[in-house]
């Protein structure tokens, strides 16, 4: 048996050198042309299954991606002229750009809920990814309504891809929702709302409903004063109906108007509501807020470039405005923005200022703050390195910001700079995600200290330049000296 195996090896010896000499030739191969291959050949990797990239920037990259334009902002200073109480910022050099300047009217907002604790702010905070499940905006709201006041979560989607991994409010709904989102939908229904999406009930045969519980969250332990917002329509049978304890409560909806709002509740820890003959009507969400202090709405969409915004109603935005009142619209983009095209990213900054001035047409009177992209790593040589689309890429975002007379917060730069993502993921503690791009819980929470830090530098020197202004514009006071003889305007003839 041994002597019939020993001559089976023999007879294949030919074959195992030949395919030997084969696997020699292809290593021997890839060392000889690895130095023509580029760096960037496999980059970290994730798992992308959610992420839906949004077809208005894969167009304005085919459209614009090889134009390129003079930069005339790297070496020059940013003059500020001063608004009507005579406030004004110094000037800056580009590189340190920030634009206090154009977030006065927060400013003021915040100065009089701080001193005269009356009135209200409101803040619209647009985002990719990174705030998804109200990563980072949950922490801002925190800092924000425990220095100014105000209790609640704000405005929430109908229905939410993020819900189950949302902690700061529990959120369900039923199956028959039709929803429409400005990243999937070129030609909706009917218009798109400040959250980018519209919902309609989609079968009226089994009952269309959505239940919100509270969470845990500081300042929002409470579902304050559960409103539900939509638009218009020519059904007038609609209603919904509300189960509190062993009530149960109709109220009817009035698609009137371009937007609408209903009150569904006073303050309570949960809320179900169930909508009855609801089908054609456009339903927005359900705003939570105790109409005081301060509040911020977390629209976050995963794979959003901030492009889509451009497709807002200007006349339904206006709506939303005179009903919730935004005094600031901060835009935080830019994960879903990197490696697409060259380098060059003049497309996106034409675009996005574009955006950004749409964005004050559709909510007049409020400020803008642009955040950047944060850094993000990838493999180069075996090594995990800052993505060389980066520094690009934040660089058109403060072009932007500075041509769209935006505010202007560096995320990049605040978290560390170059190499830094790569700190965040493999120092301890762990503050980021093995995929080298979104930020854990730990993380996110550092994050929107940073914001917020920056935010309230501004303030504080807002506050220190207004009352130097407000000195100078006091009238002087006249005092008369009686030991003056007083002038005799009489002639005497």
């Amino acid at each position: 048996m041994n002597s019939k195996f020993l001559k089976k090896v023999n007879q294949n010896k030919p074959y195992f050198f030949q395919a030997w000499a084969i696997v020699c030739i292809a290593i021997l191969s890839f060392i000889g042309f690895k130095s023509f291959l580029p760096k960037k050949l496999f980059p970290e990797s994730s798992n992308n299954k959610n992420v839906v990239v949004d077809s208005l920037m894969l167009d304005a990259v085919a459209e614009g991606g090889n134009l390129s334009e003079e930069d005339t902002l790297s070496n020059k200073t940013i003059k500020f002229v001063s608004n009507p109480l005579g406030i004004q910022f110094s000037d800056e050099k580009f590189e340190q750009y920030k634009g206090y300047q154009y977030l006065i009217p927060f400013f003021e907002k915040l100065y009089q809920l701080e001193t005269n604790k009356k009135g209200k702010a409101r803040i619209a905070y647009f985002g990719d990814s990174m705030t998804d499940g109200d990563m980072i905006v949950q922490d801002v709201r925190t800092q924000f309504q425990s220095i100014f006041g105000g209790e609640g979560v704000g405005f929430v989607n109908i229905t939410s891809e993020s819900a189950g991994s949302r902690g700061s409010i529990l959120h369900e709904y039923s199956q028959n929702w039709k929803a429409q989102s400005y990243l999937k939908t070129k030609s909706p229904l009917r218009s798109f709302g400040v959250n980018g999406s519209v919902f309609f009930a989609k079968d009226t045969a089994n009952t269309t409903w959505v239940k919100y519980k509270a969470g845990r969250n500081r300042f929002s332990t409470t579902l304050n004063n559960p409103t539900v917002f939509y638009g218009s329509s020519k059904n007038k049978k609609a209603c919904i109906r509300q189960i509190i304890g062993k009530d149960t409560i109709y109220k009817k909806l009035s698609p009137n108007s371009i937007l609408n709002a209903t009150q569904v509740a006073g303050d309570v820890k949960n809320v179900k509501v169930n909508f009855i003959n609801a089908d054609s009507i456009p339903f927005y969400g359900f705003n939570f807020d105790n109409g005081k202090g301060i509040h911020v709405d977390n629209f976050s969409s995963r794979g959003n470039s901030g492009l889509p915004l451009s497709t807002f109603n200007v006349d339904l935005m206006n709506a939303f405005q005179q009903k919730l009142g935004y005094d600031l619209i901060i835009l935080q983009f830019g994960t879903n923005v990197l490696n697409y095209g060259s380098l060059n990213y003049t497309w996106y900054e034409r675009k996005m200022t574009s955006v950004v001035n749409h964005l004050k047409e559709c909510f007049p009177g409020a400020a803008i703050l642009i955040i950047s992209t944060a850094d993000k790593s990838t493999k180069y040589d075996m090594q995990m390195k800052s993505d060389s689309a980066v520094v690009p890429l934040t660089l058109a975002q403060k072009r932007y910001a500075v041509k769209a007379e935006s505010g202007f917060v560096n995320l990049y730069t605040l978290m560390g700079g170059d190499g830094s993502m790569v700190k965040w993921v493999e120092n301890v503690p762990v503050r980021a995600n093995k995929d080298y791009t979104h930020f854990n819980h730990r993380g996110a929470k550092e994050i929107a200290q940073l914001i917020y830090k920056q935010i309230d530098t501004g303030y504080q020197e807002y506050k220190r330049l207004r009352a130097i202004a407000t000195k100078k514009a006091k009238p002087k006071k006249v005092v008369k000296d009686s030991s003056l003889p007083v002038k005799n305007d009489t002639i005497n003839e």
